[in-house]
């Protein structure tokens, strides 16, 4: 297909029991995750099958995960003759995009994304914040009103009236006032360990520039959009990524970007289909489909308009 956005998902997507159905069934996923499991350490499936859910949910122990799941998704569609023109990702689905554009092997992304998230542990613990979904109101009013707050910043701007911020406890607490006040239809506390994409953590920041200063970095292809810098982006991805961690993720801009250069097809690979109901809403004319498990695999197969015969 042509003019197709691959999308990859971050922090929140994941559940227990996610991509077990694609590993009991496809080889190809049943090696992606025995790579994953030898790489980190640790059994990915048994805990991707039996959590518990706050296990899990562990920053340092979701990244990783996430990243893994979405990639087998990807190499069993890849395998299946998927050919995509564009990749992003939304904060930690960045780097599941550069896997699938050849940026970066998934082995060193492995490696980097278990660091970036005990990195953000590290961060979190010492600056201790949250995050919370305001919804229902325009993206420059809740610029202005974390402006007037101290210890609040915009984080994700997701989709026309959803823009998750990102802050201290009180700062969040005064901020959900104001923005109430100011007609939001709610504000939704999200179960987040931290700050994310926000100065609270800039500690994590060094420590992850050496780590990703070790990592063979490569030119994409397919391309890769960024959702923080709303671009094009083929080189530096360390630097990116390490501005990435304390800055707002832009996925709404950079849809509405990609539609208008006239990419209107929009396919999510990974847990959930979180994405995908953000791409209908920012731009209801474009074309969504996802590939999260068995179900929607075969869906993807059976439309017949991703998959290439090779």
């Amino acid at each position: 297909m042509k003019n197709l956005v691959l999308m990859f998902p971050g922090q929140g997507s994941q559940a227990v029991g996610m991509g077990c159905d694609l590993v009991a069934a496809d080889p190809t996923m049943r090696a992606t995750y025995a790579e994953a499991s030898e790489v980190l350490g640790f059994d990915l499936k048994g805990l991707c099958s039996e959590g518990p859910m706050e296990r899990l949910s562990r920053t340092d122990l979701t990244q990783p995960t996430l990243l893994a799941a979405s990639v087998g998704m990807f190499r069993i569609l890849e395998r299946d003759g998927l050919r995509f023109d564009v990749a992003i990702g939304h904060s930690l689905g960045e780097f599941t995009a550069l896997v699938a554009t050849g940026a970066v092997a998934f082995e060193d992304a492995l490696r980097v994304v278990r660091r970036r998230g005990q990195e953000m542990l590290r961060a979190a613990e010492a600056n201790p914040g949250g995050m919370a979904a305001v919804l229902g109101l325009d993206d420059p009013v809740v610029e202005e009103l974390c402006d007037g707050v101290d210890g609040v910043w915009p984080a994700n701007f997701n989709s026309p009236g959803q823009v998750v911020v990102s802050g201290t406890r009180p700062a969040l607490e005064t901020l959900s006032e104001r923005a109430c006040a100011a007609g939001a239809k709610r504000v939704v506390r999200l179960p987040v360990s931290g700050a994310f994409h926000s100065p609270l953590i800039e500690s994590a920041l060094e420590p992850l520039r050496e780590e990703f200063e070790r990592v063979e970095w490569r030119t994409p292809d397919p391309a890769f959009f960024s959702g923080c810098t709303v671009r094009y982006e083929a080189t530096g991805f360390g630097r990116l990524l390490q501005t990435q961690l304390v800055s707002p993720v832009r996925f709404s801009q950079s849809v509405k970007t990609l539609y208008e250069q006239g990419y209107d097809s929009f396919l999510e690979v990974g847990p959930g289909g979180v994405l995908t109901g953000l791409v209908k809403r920012i731009e209801p004319r474009a074309q969504t489909a996802r590939v999260s498990d068995m179900e929607t695999l075969q869906a993807v197969r059976d439309d017949g308009r991703y998959l290439e015969v090779m």
